[in-house]
């Protein structure tokens, strides 16, 4: 029996277990029927508990099993030659951000925590059986797969051609969007455990442009970060500023932001 078969996980959010997380987030943008949600239920799952900065997995492993976020922020990135870390995306609970090595077997970058988090690994071969046996899944895990792909773009698009302010605003938007279609946060806030080097690892800004934007959409009144805390006064200002268009995100129901 592959070593990541365990027990199934139901110790957070009460008792909302990694297949209901993993579950809730294929039906944001799948329909899937009854028996695909009933053999779903039957992956079994082993936690990991991430410190801060710590790497879930490094660029060249070839790993056995993929990982679903439970809880806190993870990030992908990529390590320049000077040591520097170049964030790529970053993740929320109930996305798989290494689904890719289901069919990749290397990786080609690295995946770290944001802060404390959680993760369920859930053993390839698990996965894997489940797609033959319900197509669905498959397929749900395939469109996720291709939204990530569209976030990547999105994320191209910003960094290269949108200034500092736009920049930044579109981050948070989009992070705040995606919680809030969730339903991991309430209205209003998000808890995102980034400090200003890392959003300028993310942006491609040094430091000091980061404490500047910063500063300037504070006073814009759409928003104010603090101490890992995005708190959002006025979602249309901020996404009036940030240039945001959720419709990348095919978000099956827009949410109430």
């Amino acid at each position: 029996m592959c070593c990541y078969r365990r027990n199934i996980f139901r110790a957070i959010h009460g008792m909302t277990s990694a297949q209901d997380i993993f579950l809730r987030t294929l039906q944001e943008h799948s329909r899937l029927q009854p028996l695909d949600e009933s053999a779903a239920r039957s992956l079994s799952a082993r936690v990991r508990r991430l410190q801060p900065d710590e790497d879930l997995v490094r660029e060249g492993d070839e790993p056995e099993a993929a990982a679903l976020v439970l809880e806190g922020v993870v990030a992908r990135y990529h390590t320049l030659a000077n040591g520097k870390r170049q964030y790529l995306s970053f993740h929320i609970s109930g996305d798989l951000p290494d689904a890719q090595t289901l069919f990749v077997e290397k990786m080609d970058h690295a995946v770290c925590a944001v802060g404390k988090a959680q993760v369920a690994m859930i053993a390839h071969e698990d996965i894997l059986t489940l797609f033959k046996q319900r197509p669905l899944i498959g397929l749900a895990i395939w469109r996720k797969t291709l939204i990530d792909a569209a976030i990547f773009r999105e994320a191209i698009t910003n960094n290269s051609t949108r200034p500092p302010r736009t920049r930044m605003a579109h981050l948070f938007c989009e992070l705040y969007c995606r919680a809030r279609s969730s339903g991991l946060e309430k209205i209003g806030t998000l808890h995102l455990p980034l400090h200003q080097a890392q959003l300028g690892d993310a942006l491609g800004m040094s430091l000091v442009t980061v404490n500047r934007t910063l500063q300037a959409l504070c006073r814009t009144g759409a928003m104010e970060f603090r101490n890992g805390e995005l708190s959002v006064r006025d979602w249309k200002r901020l996404a009036d500023i940030g240039e945001f268009d959720q419709t990348y995100l095919h978000l099956r129901a827009p949410p109430r932001l």
